[in-house]
């Protein structure tokens, strides 16, 4: 790997704060380019100061040649307009090669989410008698009634669980953290478990979530259990934990929360990242209008005042 590319993940690391994985994402998109570049030029180091538009240009043409998605293609712009930034920065070029670079247009998948009537019956499948039965339940109360990410989740200290407040210190994306409000229900649920918890941690592990064995969960872990669980909801495509996290965020939207709001407590950077959910809450609202609305269904009305 490059040595400007080595430096920008290692600032991205220390610095930046990122997440291992979204370190890792980076690094295997400018590797990507690394090796496009390295073909492209037919050698075997790159000269940083030489590349121009025109060849990030080319690798983009070539992503979608392969077949790539225009919103991964868009995510390694993404990544590129940050590296060139941090190389201009930095001084080891002078301008940045990606700035004017617009990201390809795509279509907005609108994020999938469970019914309530769903949600409630998933809360009821696990087998709370035994610890992971109880461990499941613990995680699928927690993901639905703070809306937090798995990374979130997995590294989730016992310590950061406020329960005689009711909240929960959660560290997001950078390591900034978040104080979210934890319901009666998940609350129950945890100290359940965290009742039986000393019997199974591990020596020096304080995270909420291990396995049995006594060790750190882990995403992929975390993940088999949800699709479990959520492979009893009918019509739904993704059986992943953000799952849950979109349906939290919807429900609270539906029930007249604050978008603003709604934001904080997902520990969303942007307003327009929460915006994509109002979209969720169209036919709610459109249900709410038919009902309340004294002209929205009375045909009898409208033929009246029409008279």
């Amino acid at each position: 790997m490059d040595k400007h590319i080595r430096s920008f993940l290692k600032y991205l690391s220390l610095e930046r704060r990122y997440s291992a994985h979204t370190v890792e994402s980076y690094a295997g998109d400018l590797e990507q380019f690394e090796t496009f570049l390295k073909n492209y030029f037919n050698t075997q180091e790159i000269l940083w100061p030489n590349i121009k538009k025109a060849q990030i240009r080319h690798f983009m043409v070539s992503l979608q040649d392969h077949g790539i998605s225009r919103r991964s293609v868009a995510r390694k712009l993404a990544a590129l307009k940050s590296f060139f930034k941090y190389m201009t920065r930095e001084e080891i070029i002078e301008s940045n090669p990606a700035l004017s670079i617009k990201m390809p247009r795509f279509e907005k998948k609108l994020p999938e989410f469970i019914p309530q009537a769903e949600v409630d019956k998933i809360m009821q499948l696990p087998e709370v008698r035994s610890f992971e039965g109880l461990r499941d339940l613990a995680i699928l109360e927690l993901l639905y009634g703070t809306g937090m990410r798995l990374s979130e989740l997995i590294d989730l200290k016992v310590n950061d669980l406020l329960l005689n407040e009711n909240l929960v210190r959660v560290f997001g994306k950078g390591s900034k953290e978040r104080i979210v409000p934890l319901g009666a229900s998940a609350k129950q649920i945890l100290e359940k478990y965290l009742e039986i918890w000393p019997q199974y941690a591990g020596k020096n592990v304080d995270t909420v979530f291990i396995l049995k064995s006594g060790k750190k969960m882990y995403p992929v872990a975390v993940q088999r259990i949800i699709k479990k669980y959520l492979a009893h909801i009918p019509n739904l495509d993704k059986k992943s934990p953000h799952v849950l996290r979109h349906s939290y965020a919807t429900h609270l939207l539906n029930a007249g929360a604050s978008i603003r709001v709604v934001k904080d407590l997902l520990g969303h950077e942007n307003l327009s990242t929460t915006q994509v959910y109002t979209h969720l809450s169209i036919d709610h609202l459109k249900n709410i209008y038919n009902r309340a609305h004294p002209g929205a269904s009375d045909k009898s009305s409208i033929k009246l005042r029409r008279s």
